[in-house]
């Protein structure tokens, strides 16, 4: 509405025309195209993301189903171990590479606590399943 009076304003000036239409055009161009590239940049951001994500739920459920009763038990303690395991070694690793990331290295030695309470009380439930999994994980050297 706004645009129609603005042309009667104008008058019979057919380059003004021309031109405030040539700006419509290019300008819902720019607003479709904005939208597309802002669509492409959030894919990539995801990919990007997931790609470098070192802990899936895949690889969750998959350890959880190797460790644990099934993978939907998350709660069982051979499974948390192994979860807390498999954490410790990609931190690990990541300070190798990174000597001064001290705050990884502190969440490092607090996982390594927790894991060291969860094979105490399984040591003290059940010595077998204890010795189990140390020995599935390899965690004594």
């Amino acid at each position: 509405m706004a645009r129609e009076v603005f042309l009667e304003k104008i008058g019979k000036n057919e380059k003004i025309k021309k031109k405030i239409k040539l700006f419509t055009r290019i300008h819902k161009k720019v607003l479709f195209l904005r939208s597309k590239i802002n669509e492409a940049i959030y894919i990539w951001i995801n990919k990007l993301f997931v790609k470098n994500m070192y802990l899936t739920s895949e690889k969750k459920q998959e350890l959880f189903k190797t460790f644990g009763k099934s993978e939907m038990d998350t709660g069982a303690t051979e499974g948390q171990i192994a979860l807390f395991s498999y954490r410790i070694n990609f931190l690990t690793e990541h300070l190798k590479k990174n000597k001064k990331d001290f705050s990884t290295q502190r969440a490092l030695i607090k996982l390594v606590g927790k894991r060291r309470k969860l094979l105490d009380y399984l040591k003290e439930k059940d010595i077998n399943r204890y010795r189990e999994i140390i020995k599935a994980l390899n965690i004594r050297k």
